[in-house]
C-alpha cells in the first residue's frame, strides 16, 4: 500500500501538481507507528485527478475529494482547501480550493495536519505539528472554541488522542473540550460509534473512558455506564474499589502481558470483547441489595445483557455484534458453574462460537479483583485446551434437517435447528452414536404418542 501510494503522488507530480502523504499517516509515521492508510493531499482539482487516474470515485467530490483504487488499494486524495462555514456542526457550508498551507490551518490539532513528501523525504509542517509531537501535546489549531462549533466530534477527537498517544492537553484545548462538551448530543449516533470504538480498540481505553466521565460527556452518551461510579461492591471479594473502578481495571487487563501471557483467544480482542468488557457488570446499579450476609447483585448478568443492548442500539451498533456482546454479558457469570455440568454439557459450551471470548472477559474480570485470583481461570483454560483438541472435529451429523422434518411432518424453520442441537448434544454426552439411535430418540421426545 506504501508504495502504491508513492506512485499515485509521483503521477500527480509528474503532471505538475503539488502531492503529499497527510494527516494520520504522517502523526503515526513520527510516532513510530505503523500506518494504516495512507491520505493524499494535492493541489490538482477533483476533475484533474479523475483524469489523471485510471480507476476513482467521486465519493466526496463537492468537497474535494476523490477516492482512487490502485492495485486493490484504496486511497483518500482531497484537493487542498479552505472551509467556509459549518452551520451543522459537521460539514463545511462551502469549500473554496486553495494552498497547502491554507489546507493545514483548517484541519483540527496541530498533531494531524503534518504533510509528507516521500519522493524527497521532506516533512511540510506550517503549524508547529512537529513541536507537538515531541512535547506530546494536543492543541487546536488556531481558536479552539471555532474548531469545536466546526465539527462538534472533535471533543471526542481530542479525548481519543490523547489517551491513545499518551498525550496532554493545551490548557486552552481542554478548557473549551470541557465548555462545549454537550455539543455532543447533536453529532449522529453512527459517528459517535465509530469514535467510541477506535477509543475502546487504543491504548489506554480505561483511562480514556474515566475522561470521558471527569468532562460529563459519558453522561450524555452512555448515562446507563456512569450510575457504576460510587457504586460499592463487597470489600471481601472487591478491595479494588466500586464497581467502575473495577470496570475500567477490567477493560484495560484484555491487554495486560503481566496477567497472562497467552490469554485465550490468542488474537487482539474484538470490538465485541471490549465492549462486553465494559458493559459485564452494567446490570448491577439496577439489581443493587445490601443484603444481612453481603452487597448482591441477583441477576446481574441478565439485566446487564438487555441495558447493554438498548445501549448499543441507540449507538447504531450491527445486530451481529450487539448480539456477541449481549451473550458475553449474559453469560459472563456462568464460567464457574462449568466444573459442576456433566462432561456432556461442558463440551457443548465448550463449542459455542464465542467460548474463548467468555473465557477471556472472565479472565480480565478476575484480574480487575483485589485481591487476584485466576486459579479458576487457569483451571478451565487447561482444561477448555485438553477437551478442545479433541471437539474441533464435530460429531458427525446423525440425521439431516429434511429427514428430521420428514419424520416429523415439520415445515422449515427454527425448530428444526433446536432439534439438530439438541441430537447434537445427546452425541456429545455419548448417549447416542448412530442414525438408527437419532432417530428413535427423535420419535420418543418428539413425536406424540
Amino acid at each position: 500500500m506504501k508504495a502504491t501510494s508513492v506512485e499515485i503522488i509521483e503521477q500527480l507530480k509528474k503532471a505538475g501538481h503539488e502531492a503529499y502523504w497527510a494527516g494520520g499517516c504522517v502523526r503515526d509515521m513520527l510516532l513510530g507507528i505503523k500506518p494504516k492508510d495512507f491520505d493524499i493531499v494535492t493541489s490538482a482539482k477533483p476533475d484533474e485527478i479523475e483524469d489523471l487516474l485510471e480507476h476513482t470515485i467521486p465519493v466526496g467530490k463537492k468537497f474535494g475529494v476523490i477516492l482512487a483504487i490502485k492495485k486493490n488499494h484504496h486511497f483518500e486524495i482531497a484537493t487542498f482547501r479552505s472551509d467556509s462555514g459549518y452551520s451543522d456542526g459537521r460539514r463545511p457550508d462551502a469549500v473554496e480550493f486553495t494552498s497547502a498551507e491554507k489546507d493545514a490551518q483548517r484541519r483540527d490539532f496541530t498533531i494531524n495536519a503534518l504533510f509528507y513528501d516521500p519522493t524527497q523525504d521532506r516533512i511540510i509542517d506550517y503549524v508547529g505539528g512537529q513541536k507537538d509531537l515531541d512535547e506530546k501535546l494536543i492543541i487546536f489549531i488556531g481558536n479552539p472554541e471555532e474548531r469545536i462549533k466546526e465539527d462538534h466530534l472533535r471533543i471526542l477527537r481530542a479525548v481519543r488522542f490523547r489517551n491513545s498517544y499518551d498525550m496532554q492537553y493545551h490548557p486552552d484545548t481542554y478548557q473549551a473540550v470541557k465548555k462545549y462538551v454537550h455539543l455532543i448530543k447533536d453529532v449522529s449516533a453512527e459517528r459517535i460509534q465509530e469514535e467510541l470504538n477506535k477509543m475502546i480498540m487504543g491504548e489506554n481505553a480505561g483511562r480514556a473512558f474515566e475522561e470521558l466521565f471527569e468532562i460529563e460527556a459519558l453522561e450524555i452518551l452512555i448515562p446507563e455506564l456512569c450510575k457504576l461510579k460510587g457504586l460499592a461492591q463487597p470489600l471481601e471479594y472487591h478491595s479494588e474499589g466500586d464497581v467502575w473502578d473495577h470496570t475500567l481495571k477490567a477493560l484495560d487487563s484484555l491487554t495486560d502481558e503481566e496477567g497472562d501471557p497467552n490469554p485465550l483467544p490468542a488474537k487482539p480482542p474484538s470490538i465485541a470483547l471490549k465492549w462486553a468488557t465494559l458493559m459485564h457488570d452494567i446490570g448491577k446499579y439496577d439489581t443493587f441489595e445490601a443484603a444481612e450476609d453481603r452487597i448482591r447483585y441477583n441477576r446481574h448478568a441478565e439485566v446487564g445483557g438487555q441495558i447493554a443492548k438498548k445501549v448499543l442500539n441507540r449507538l447504531k451498533f450491527p445486530k451481529k455484534t450487539i448480539d456477541r456482546v449481549v451473550w458475553l454479558i449474559e453469560r459472563h457469570m456462568m464460567i464457574e458453574p462449568l466444573f459442576s455440568m456433566t462432561k456432556g454439557r461442558r463440551r457443548h459450551w465448550f463449542l459455542q462460537p464465542g467460548f474463548e471470548e467468555l473465557l477471556e472477559l472472565y479472565r480480565a474480570d478476575a484480574m480487575a479483583i483485589e485481591p487476584k485470583d485466576l486459579s479458576i481461570y487457569e483451571e478451565l483454560r487447561r482444561m477448555y485446551r485438553h477437551e478442545i483438541a479433541k471437539l474441533k472435529l464435530m460429531p458427525k451429523q446423525l440425521i439431516s434437517g429434511d429427514e428430521i422434518m420428514e419424520i416429523l411432518n415439520l415445515k422449515p424453520g427454527e425448530k428444526v435447528g433446536k432439534i439438530i442441537k439438541d441430537i447434537r448434544d445427546q452425541q456429545l454426552e455419548g448417549k447416542i452414536s448412530t442414525a438408527k439411535q437419532a432417530k428413535k430418540h427423535l420419535k420418543e421426545k418428539y413425536l406424540p404418542e
